[in-house]
């Protein structure tokens, strides 16, 4: 079967992908890392980390381009006059593409499609562009449609598994997301005990009037 560069963004993200590869007739797939977006460096190093683990799980090459020029990016991102992911995406896909097409790769893909949480229309929109101007073919599934499995397959695997997509913005945004949703479930949980103790008052009230 054709030779399939992967683009990956990390362990869990690959789990399914992989599966549906190879479920799909793939069997030489190769993982490649290049995410110099993912901050601050710790987390990094611990999702690569979790990447080199898995990939000697499920027996596959990693490929690693260990670049993490943090400054650089921050300033791209800033200067980017289109929208902040878009240049994100692009900028690591186009590492992966360009390397697939030097070193005799048939196709690619990106785990980037597995996430229900990515922009999955501009990833693919990107894919196609990059097709075209590297002459290589671009392997597209929807993967979104084996996520949660993906998800318990890297829990049942033991792997580390984020909170965000990777760079400083989305972290901030995630907490700020995970803060309004503990709010909101606060403020639910007081307004259910308010009309619990209505309800109790209410029947006692009720209770007391029926003695009288």
């Amino acid at each position: 079967m054709k030779k399939i560069l992967m683009h990956t963004c990390c362990g869990p993200c690959s789990a399914y992908v992989i599966k549906k590869l190879r479920e799909e007739g793939f069997i030489d797939i190769a993982s490649y890392w290049y995410n110099p977006n993912i901050q601050p460096y710790d987390e990094y190093k611990h999702r690569l980390e979790t990447l080199k683990e898995y990939t000697k799980q499920v027996i596959i090459p990693l490929i690693i381009q260990d670049e993490y020029n943090l400054k650089e990016f921050l300033q791209s991102v800033i200067n980017y006059k289109g929208i902040r992911c878009e240049y994100c995406y692009r900028m690591r896909l186009e590492m992966a593409v360009k390397f697939a097409k030097d070193n005799g790769y048939d196709c690619f893909t990106t785990t980037l499609l597995v996430s229900p949480y990515q922009k999955h229309d501009m990833i693919k929109k990107i894919c196609e562009e990059l097709s075209a101007k590297y002459d290589i073919k671009f392997v597209y599934y929807d993967f979104r449609e084996g996520y949660y499995e993906g998800q318990q397959m890297a829990k049942d695997a033991g792997l580390y598994r984020q909170k965000y997509c990777g760079c400083v913005f989305s972290r901030d945004e995630a907490e700020m997301q995970r803060d309004a949703m503990k709010k909101q479930e606060e403020e639910k949980h007081r307004k259910n005990r308010e009309e619990q103790e209505e309800n109790k008052r209410t029947k006692l009230e009720k209770k007391n009037n029926m003695k009288h």
